[in-house]
Formats: structure tokens, C-alpha cells, sequence
């Protein structure tokens, strides 16, 4: 008994090792994995590198825009018929008496013999000429260098706030950055930015980061990726890429773009659907125009367009941008103003011209 319970206890020792080693191998791995998908989850949160560029002048406003004359043909000359020859006799006497002399008639010599060619109406010229603006206008845009601008805030938070904000444009080729920077003084600063390629008039976006930042508190992030064919959206889901989709940075500049080459779109009664890609979900945006506005500014008055958001905020998370664009200053936003609800709001007012980068 004694020589098989010895020859017993190596093998126990053998099948013990082996479980050690198969448990820490196990160990080891879903360590390595989760280690793995925590670096993968760091380097999708880490924010990309921004795009630093140096601004060197500021930009001239334009002149405010005048509306067109109305232009009226004139009326052509009034040609008086020649009188039809009276019948004899007394019933014809007072038709004879309020009827002009007849014209003499004299054949038309060859020269003038021929009408000449008809010409377009006056009206119809000036009908024509606003549409061959635009399509000039669409034919010659081209995206502009980066841009700087920098706002006053005001505002309401649990009582009143002020602070300062910037929305910075930087284009490389045909890649850019958008970058909105909100700070309420030492206490609360939010930065959005988005990220992707330019394709013809359109931005598109590839990536969108938010960060907030409060005192004593941990800062929150949102990233959401938009693919060619789907978009990850920050809590996780996965949904069809919408045609045109923009995020909460990009609209502005893609707004700029479109008034740019059609500034027909901003006159009152008109309407302009956004699709935006939010923290948890895409949604279609409709923004109305309310007409001309004069916003006064720390630069002087500049003449503007009204654009207001038509959508109701249910949700107290998602914010509505009402915006003010000028067309002094390229159809750059003035005046935004960023709602949560009545009693939740800042108000960014355009504190100086805007900068300009090297070409």
C-alpha cells in the first residue's frame, strides 16, 4: 500500500501544477484582452491632435447688402387708331366731329420695311439677372482659409453668466477642423470639435468629440465616429449614415457654405433641414428664416440673417442653436444663440473681426 501511495502523490503534484499554470494562463489572457479593448476604447476617446495655424490679418467687412432696384420697362408710345370713314349723311355728324383725321398712310420704304429683332423686356432681364448672380456666386465658391472668431458670452445658469467663446475654421487641403470653445470663467468650459474631408461643397465629417469640463468634477466626453457606411454614435449604437449628416460643430460652417452659394435660402419664409448626428441618435433638423435683422456688436452694427431652429427641445441633454449670419463677414455666424431650455441659455455676440490665416 505503502509504494502505491507514493507513486500516487507525484502525479497529484503534476495535475496540481498544471491547473496552476492553466489558471494563470486563462488569467493572462482576458488580462491581455481586456487590457486591449481598454487601449482601443482609450485611443477612440483620445481626441485627435488639433491643427494649430497662425493668424495673421483680420477680415474687412463688407459693404451691407442693398436690395435691387426694381426695374419697370417702360410703357411702349400709344399709337391713336386712324377713324374709320364716316357714312354720308346726318347720323354720321357726330362721329366725325370727336374723331381725329385720319393719318396719312405712306408705303414704307425698304429700309425700315422689316421689324426689327425682338429685345427681352426689361422685367424679364431683371428677373434673370439675381439667378445668374447665384450660379456665378456657386461657380466661384471656394471653402475659405482658416478663420478665427471670437464671441462675447452672456447668459443664464442658476443666475447670470458671462465668459467668452471661439469657433475656429482650419482647413489643410482637403482636410478640416471645427472647433467651438465655451468657457465661464474658471468654473465650466465645454470644447466641440469636429473632424473630416471637404467634398465639393459639403463637409464631411468623420469624427466628433465633445468635452466638459466642471470644477471638482470629472470631466464628461462624447465621441461619435461617422464611417462611409454607419455611424457609432456615443452610447454605443450603431446606425445608417443619413446622406448630408452633419454634427453639432460642423452645421455651422456647412450653414456658411450653403448661404454662401445660395443666399436665396435666407430670405423670410424659407426653411433649411439639417441632419445631425447627436450623443444618442441622428436626427433631422429644420431651421426656419425670419427675415433681415441689424445685430449690434463691439464692432459696429452688421446687417444679418435670422435662422432659428423650428424643432421643440424635449429632452433637457440636446441643445437648439438660433444664428444670426452676416453677409458682411461671408456668411459667418455673429450672434449664436445656445438654448437648453427658457432658463437655460448663452449667448455668444461677435466680439471683434474675424481672424484670418495664411493662405
Amino acid at each position: 500500500m505503502a509504494p502505491l501511495l507514493s507513486s500516487m502523490r507525484p502525479r497529484r503534484r503534476v495535475a496540481a501544477v498544471a491547473l496552476v499554470m492553466l489558471v494563470i494562463a486563462v488569467h493572462l489572457f482576458v488580462t491581455q484582452r481586456v487590457a486591449q479593448r481598454m487601449a482601443d476604447f482609450a485611443t477612440q476617446r483620445a481626441m485627435p491632435p488639433r491643427i494649430s495655424v497662425t493668424y495673421v490679418r483680420e477680415l474687412e467687412l463688407a459693404p451691407p447688402p442693398v436690395a435691387a432696384p426694381v426695374v419697370v420697362a417702360p410703357a411702349p408710345p400709344r399709337r391713336r387708331a386712324a377713324a374709320a370713314p364716316a357714312p354720308a349723311g346726318p347720323a354720321s355728324a357726330p362721329v366725325a366731329a370727336e374723331a381725329e383725321p385720319a393719318p396719312k398712310i405712306e408705303p414704307a420704304s425698304p429700309a425700315v420695311a422689316e421689324a426689327p429683332p425682338a429685345s427681352v423686356p426689361a422685367t424679364e432681364q431683371a428677373s434673370a439677372e439675381p439667378a445668374a448672380a447665384a450660379a456665378s456666386v456657386a461657380e466661384a465658391f471656394q471653402w475659405p482659409t482658416s478663420t478665427r472668431l471670437t464671441y462675447e458670452l452672456t447668459g443664464n445658469y442658476r443666475g447670470e453668466i458671462n465668459g467668452d467663446a471661439q469657433v475656429e475654421w482650419v482647413r489643410v487641403g482637403t482636410h478640416y477642423q471645427v472647433h467651438v470653445d465655451v468657457r465661464l470663467g474658471p468654473l465650466i468650459s465645454r470644447r466641440m470639435s469636429s473632424e473630416g474631408e471637404l467634398v465639393g461643397d459639403r463637409l464631411l465629417p468623420s469624427r466628433y468629440d465633445e468635452v466638459t469640463e466642471v470644477l471638482f468634477r470629472q470631466p464628461r466626453r462624447v465621441t461619435i465616429l461617422l464611417g462611409p457606411e454607419e455611424i457609432l454614435l456615443a452610447t454605443g449604437t450603431r446606425v445608417e449614415r443619413t446622406a448630408g449628416v452633419q454634427d453639432a460643430a460642423s452645421q455651422f460652417i456647412q450653414l456658411t457654405a450653403m448661404f454662401t452659394t445660395r443666399p436665396e435660402l435666407l430670405q423670410a419664409g424659407n426653411s433649411i433641414e439639417v441632419v445631425l448626428a447627436l450623443r444618442n441618435r441622428v436626427g433631422s433638423w429644420i431651421y426656419d428664416t425670419l427675415g433681415e435683422e441689424e445685430i449690434a456688436t463691439p464692432i459696429g452694427p452688421l446687417a444679418t440673417y435670422h435662422v432659428k431652429p423650428r424643432r421643440v427641445i424635449s429632452s433637457g441633454n440636446e441643445l437648439s442653436a438660433e444664428i444670426w449670419f452676416s453677409p458682411q463677414l461671408r456668411y459667418l455666424p455673429v450672434r449664436l444663440r445656445i438654448s437648453q431650455d427658457a432658463e437655460t441659455f448663452v449667448d455668444l455676440v461677435l466680439a471683434r473681426r474675424p481672424e484670418i490665416a495664411e493662405q
